[in-house]
């Protein structure tokens, strides 16, 4: 992933958010991709801090919106990795940073997101 591309897939991300466009967001990723986030085990209680696909995904995102409903994201700095990129942000939850993988479709195959949480 080139630099024009790392920072065109962070300003339409951090936008489709700001939005409050679920459909947006989730069109950034693969069908059965998989989340990992402390988030996700406060606003759940799922243990693990992970789900796995668009649907399950997407009714956490949805539910995130709903209690947020002034949740609006920041970007602070665009980091590449071979197939991947890192989003720092400043969000709802306080500084935070994104790593994304990207599967060979372009999309987004895997996300791990960290907060600075107390």
């Amino acid at each position: 992933m080139d630099k024009d591309q790392a920072l065109a897939f962070a300003h339409e991300w951090v936008a489709a958010w700001n939005a409050h466009d679920l459909g947006g967001i989730l069109a950034h990723y693969e069908e059965d991709f998989e989340m990992a986030s402390p988030a996700i085990s406060r606003l759940t209680g799922e243990a693990s801090g992970r789900l796995k696909g668009k649907a399950a995904v997407g009714e956490y995102w949805a539910g995130a919106l709903e209690k947020f409903p002034d949740l609006r994201f920041e970007l602070l700095h665009v980091l590449r990795g071979a197939d991947s990129v890192t989003l720092v942000y400043q969000g709802v939850l306080g500084l935070s940073a994104e790593v994304f993988h990207f599967s060979p479709s372009g999309k987004v195959a895997r996300a791990f997101a960290h907060y600075d949480l107390p």
